[in-house]
């Protein structure tokens, strides 16, 4: 299935003005970063590069769609005819996947013809956009649970393909398990699942269901215990699986008073190696406001898939440098004062101490020299139109995971308070010696 029309028409109006003013193959280089972090973020988490190296790979334009290109008047004649050969054959360079980010952080950068660069703008944006979104919340949510395993299960909160994205983000982002068929089958996120309270309903009494469940399933199973009466339930649940019941799931109620309870229940009962679960509409505040509950793991729906209420992660996708009639490199730059940019071909760095994050220092030009020990955040992730297939995949959403976690260890303590506050370190262009702070030009948290 093609990807090329997942776009905004303008790309194509522009292409077509290009292409009479004969202005389409300049090479440009374009840019994906964040002004500012969603509000009380600390940090952002890279997260969509994956899916976006296959997206590029098919965004090819076929006859269906230069066909509906044509009868709707889009585009002229001769830009129908360039776009049926349309392969993306520039480089893209980023910070990996999982890597996390900040204010200014060009988390992508594409070098190719203006034409060939710009119409992958939507397609950029709409992915990291979502999935960074997620990957951020779902961060906040695994710094929260204090080690806990969480599971992704808010696909019916989400679009269907937006499902499976969530399911993957949150994954990168360090959830354990997803309940997405669909994400383990093409990324290889681990599944998770057992029954919900329409099960319990179907039967004629609560043991029924759930004899038919451990029949099915095993005493290791989760048994949803707060259909009728938790207490009641818990008794049956332990009476029916013996006291190697693998754990019970809660739902509903006054979580912290309703866990402690079910804990001390189900100790009385000697099922003291009985796991309790909890996916009661939980966001990072909630899961860091059980902390000193008995919870064993925890499931999340609606905020993860939702960002925790910042839906989308304010990335943009600006056009930074071209070259000249003469061939040289030109920085280009947007001046609105609310919503400045900076121009210049970029070489962004990490400053540690003692292995911790300082300063996101982004060199501006060539021959701009990084600080000593600073870790260099770019990657190769396409060249010659070619992807890096160690980044595809479920390997490249395992390789994802892993650098997240090295990344994540590398942030001040700060980084993960959940109050309101600004960026964990600041963000510093450096060129030729000089430094400008972000918050100067308008980037900030």
């Amino acid at each position: 299935m093609t990807s090329a029309l997942l776009t905004d028409r303008y790309e194509l109006t522009m292409i077509d003005a290009a292409i009479r003013a004969g202005t389409h193959d300049r090479e440009c280089v374009f840019e994906v970063f964040a002004r500012r972090l969603p509000e009380g973020r600390r940090y952002g988490i890279v997260a969509g590069t994956g899916r976006l190296l296959d997206l590029i790979v098919d965004f090819r334009f076929g006859e269906a769609e230069l066909g509906w290109l044509r009868d709707n008047d889009v585009v002229d004649p001769a830009t129908i005819d360039w776009l049926a050969d349309y392969r993306f054959a520039g480089d893209i360079r980023g910070y990996r996947e999982g890597e996390v980010y900040f204010p200014g952080s060009p988390i992508l950068i594409v070098d190719g013809g203006f034409a060939e660069a710009v119409i992958l703008e939507t397609l950029c944006l709409s992915v990291f956009n979502y999935d960074s979104a997620v990957a951020g919340a779902a961060a906040r949510m695994v710094s929260a649970a204090s080690d806990r395993p969480l599971a992704e299960m808010g696909s019916r909160r989400a679009t269907e393909h937006g499902g499976v994205a969530a399911a993957r983000a949150s994954f990168i982002a360090g959830f354990d398990a997803t309940s997405n068929l669909e994400a383990g089958r093409s990324w290889g996120v681990p599944t998770m699942g057992t029954a919900a309270h329409s099960f319990t309903l179907l039967h004629d009494t609560e043991e029924e269901a759930f004899r038919a469940q451990v029949d099915a399933l095993g005493a290791g199973t989760t048994l949803l215990v707060d259909t009728y009466d938790v207490p009641t339930a818990v008794e049956t649940a332990v009476r029916v699986a013996g006291t190697s019941l693998g754990a019970v799931r809660i739902d509903s109620g006054d979580l912290p008073e309703q866990v402690a309870a079910v804990r001390e229940q189900l100790d009385r009962l000697g099922a003291t190696g009985t796991k309790i679960t909890v996916t009661n509409d939980l966001d990072e505040f909630t899961i860091a406001a059980l902390r000193a509950a008995p919870v064993d793991s925890y499931g999340v729906g609606t905020s993860v898939v939702t960002g925790s209420g910042h839906p989308a992660a304010g990335l943009v996708y600006k056009l930074v440098a071209r070259r000249t009639a003469s061939g040289e490199w030109m920085s280009v730059a947007k001046k609105s004062s609310a919503k400045a940019t900076v121009g210049g071909r970029k070489r962004p760095v990490r400053e540690l101490s003692g292995g911790i994050a300082t300063c996101e220092t982004i060199l501006i030009g060539d021959e701009t020299v990084a600080p000593a020990g600073a870790r260099p955040l770019l990657v190769g992730l396409v060249e010659n139109g070619v992807p890096e297939e160690r980044f595809r995949g479920a390997a490249g959403t395992r390789l994802a995971r892993e650098h997240r976690a090295t990344a994540v260890a590398e942030l001040p303590r700060d980084a993960f308070r959940l109050g309101r506050g600004e960026a964990a370190i600041p963000t510093r262009y450096v060129e030729d010696g000089r430094g400008t702070t972000a918050q100067r030009l308008g980037l900030h948290a």
